[in-house]
């Protein structure tokens, strides 16, 4: 998230007793938002946008009664959608039972654990891959045999002319029956490159899953994180409002001993106004935190304890990009594509070739068309090779579209590489820049505290107007707001390095949880439609004369070995050189 100094510079802020730090708010909330209220003053006001009464926070469009009970706010259970709570039956009990309890969570752990197992896109996911692992299934399907039926009953009536003006006809019904018994024996890697292609495919949805993880996980890592900050950004708006009242309160007692002028009394009551302003801004803030928290957890958010230090599995950019190759699920799932396309082709070039076949039939008629009173009987066997010999050059296109099919997405899988080394060095330079930041909002924080201090001892003794003190007290505002945000944005930064490197997962962030295993499904379907000894044998010789590998291909990309360098953080005293002073002596060397 941005720094909102631009929002916040447009209010002003002063504040006379010692506030608490944002960085403390985030380490120890106990405020939360306040429900929305109507404006303090209750002075009429023109030109509101489509408000009947300022004071009553209503629109014309409002439908809510001004008096009632429960009863009249009371929503019929039949007009609401259906709600029935059943989570898959891998889910932990414990994650179960406070999903369904609604208890509010108090830690970034239990939080990321309901994400990690009740989130609604999440699970759906996983119901995807589930879908995949038959598809690899009915693939392993083809190399056994099938066997089909027909059973059927006709009636026939035929006419059989004798003589002219005279025929004889004959009619009936019969019964039949059928049987057909195909048996692959060599398809020349047919079945294999439809198995590849159907395995192909559950990767890519596998590493799908692996993303929609990771992302679930950071969206909670970033409600945590943001109720925590917008929390804090009331108590700031707060305390700048009850420093600007108590203020006003101060210089109206001074007007009336004629220490100050109604002017300086005008511009507080302005100042206190617009943090009147602020502090429902805040107050909507955290509540959109709030509901974003409820959308990305599950259950509400309690009275949220701060969350411990993320750990990164790398220490360098360098480190992480190398990390990211092998375990980030944008360049995986390139790769898995870039097999699916290779296993396209792989069965438009064994569809040029012959197959070999085994089938075996039995039949169970009647020797009259018209009655079953005299049966036949007729089993057959016979081996079966065929195979294509001329159709105009259609099969030789299949192949050369499947092979440009699969050019893209070898192209596509260097742009999967540039993009994830630009995701993480974005993350990376956002996380280093926002963490060298808090020291420094720290730092102005603490000289905008005593300047504001020390102007309110300036103003009552007539040094300084009552507009500086105003202006060093929207200073320390904005300084302890950036202050607040920017902790809230290290944290999440650190949260996307670990997407970025395809290590925000289950199992780094929480060694010892409860995880998902995605292949204990596929374990359970895999071999259903096997038979014994035939299907390994069949299976066998047809990898065998598959056509091209399975393993990852070589990034053909010219930038492919080039990274970007990482930002460099300095001291806060070597950003700039010092200015030199009259009195210091000219360099001894010159710049020409």
């Amino acid at each position: 998230m941005s720094l909102r100094s631009c929002l916040l510079a447009a209010c002003a802020a002063c504040i006379a007793a010692p506030p608490v730090l944002a960085q403390d708010r985030l380490a120890d909330p106990q405020s939360a938002a306040a429900p929305m209220q109507g404006p303090l003053d209750s002075t009429p006001q023109t030109g509101s946008y489509g408000t009947d009464d300022p004071d009553s926070a209503r629109d014309r469009g409002d439908a809510r009664a001004d008096g009632g009970g429960e009863d009249d706010a009371a929503v019929d259970d039949a007009d609401r959608i259906a709600v029935r709570p059943d989570l898959p039956d891998e889910t932990p009990a414990d994650v179960a039972e406070l999903a369904e309890s609604g208890t509010p969570v108090t830690s970034l752990t239990d939080a990321l654990r309901l994400a990690y197992w009740t989130s609604p896109s999440l699970l759906a996911q996983r119901s995807t891959v589930r879908s995949y692992d038959y598809r690899v299934a009915q693939a392993r399907a083809g190399y056994g045999p099938k066997l089909n039926y027909s059973l059927a009953t006709t009636w026939q009536r035929d006419s059989f002319e004798r003589f002219r003006g005279g025929s004889t006809i004959a009619q009936g019904w019969t019964t039949t029956a059928s049987a057909i018994l195909t048996q692959p024996l060599f398809t020349f890697g047919r079945n294999a490159s439809q198995e590849r292609n159907s395995a192909a495919q559950l990767e890519f949805q596998r590493q799908v899953l692996r993303s929609t993880e990771q992302q679930a996980l950071l969206d909670a890592i970033a409600a945590y994180i943001g109720v925590l900050r917008d929390r804090a950004s009331v108590t700031i708006a707060k305390d700048n409002l009850a420093a600007l009242e108590r203020q006003l309160s101060d210089n109206k007692a001074r007007l009336a001993v004629r220490e100050v002028t109604a002017t300086d009394v005008q511009q507080i009551a302005t100042r206190v106004s617009l943090g009147q302003a602020q502090v429902y801004s805040a107050q909507r803030d955290a509540a959109s935190s709030e509901a974003t928290f409820l959308r990305m957890v599950g259950v509400p958010a309690g009275e949220l304890v701060p969350p411990n230090p993320l750990q990164l599995p790398v220490r360098q950019l360098e480190e992480a990009y190398a990390f990211s190759e092998t375990h980030s699920p944008v360049v995986l799932a390139a790769q898995a594509r870039e097999k699916v396309s290779r296993a396209s082709v792989a069965a438009a070039k064994a569809d040029l070739m012959p197959r070999i076949d085994f089938q075996g039939s039995g039949n169970y008629g009647t020797q009259s068309a018209y009655n079953d009173n005299l049966r036949t009987k007729e089993w057959r066997g016979q081996f079966i090779i065929s195979g294509p010999i001329f159709e105009s050059g259609l099969r030789r296109a299949r192949v050369s579209e499947a092979m440009a099919a699969n050019d893209a997405d070898w192209r596509l899988l260097d742009a999967s590489l540039r993009e994830s080394r630009a995701s993480l060095a974005a993350s990376w330079n956002d996380w280093q820049a926002q963490q060298a930041a808090i020291a420094s909002y720290r730092d102005a924080e603490g000289s905008a505290r005593k300047a504001y201090e020390g102007a309110i001892l300036q103003q009552r003794a007539g040094l300084i107007t009552t507009l500086d003190v105003l202006d060093l007290a929207r200073e320390l505002l904005v300084a302890r707001s950036n202050s607040n945000t920017a902790i809230a944005n290290a944290y999440i930064a650190k949260a996307r390095v670990l997407a970025a490197a395809g290590a925000l997962e289950q199992a780094w962030l929480m060694p010892n949880a409860a995880r998902y295993d995605a292949g204990r499904h596929l374990g359970k379907v895999l071999h259903n439609g096997d038979m014994p000894v035939l299907t390994p044998v069949v299976r066998s010789l047809d990898r065998a004369a598959a056509i091209g590998g399975t393993g990852p291909r070589p990034v053909r990309d010219p930038a492919g070995t080039r990274t970007a360098a990482p930002i460099v953080i300095l001291p806060a005293d070597k950003l700039v050189a010092p200015a030199l002073s009259p009195a210091s002596p000219p360099p001894a060397n010159p710049p020409k």
